[in-house]
């Protein structure tokens, strides 16, 4: 797996990107642009809020991360699963490197006759076996999930 981050922000004039405008390329053809703040907590980082923040991007990966397992579980164990998402709420250490330190996760799946059983188990085993990205950032944050289930 590779990824490549080229800095955008020297030609900010000329196209219109604030001057911390990052483009991700990665290693699969996609493209992914960032961007840091724009607010008066942080005006020193030249951020114009064009783009998710890289840290977004972290908690947004592991969000796709555990829903593509439980996804693939439930529809492995032949449950009728129409829907997954994700609600990530996070909080970061006031000091820097500002890791994250408290992540919780609320899953809404949708599906007929969903088993309860089946769902908790499948985001128990994304996360204590299969998501490499919520294992990784286990390491620096507590993270806690719920989840409901919509009938259809």
């Amino acid at each position: 797996m590779d990824c490549t981050v080229t800095w955008v922000g020297a030609q900010a004039a000329s196209g219109g990107l604030s001057n911390m405008s990052f483009l991700a390329q990665t290693g699969s053809g996609h493209s992914i642009m960032m961007d840091g703040a724009a607010n008066a907590e942080q005006p020193a980082v030249g951020g114009a809020n064009l783009a998710a923040r890289p840290m977004e991007l972290l908690l947004a990966g592991a969000g796709g991360c555990t829903s593509f397992d439980v996804v693939l579980m439930l529809q492995r164990g032949r449950h009728a699963v129409q829907g997954c998402s994700v609600k990530i709420t996070a909080e970061r250490a006031d000091t820097p490197p500002q890791v994250f330190t408290k992540i919780q996760m609320h899953f809404t799946v949708t599906g007929k006759n969903l088993p309860t059983a089946a769902v908790e188990r499948a985001i128990a085993m994304s996360h204590e076996k299969y998501c490499s990205a919520t294992i990784m950032l286990g390491k620096t944050a507590a993270i806690s999930t719920s989840f409901e289930i919509q009938e259809v």
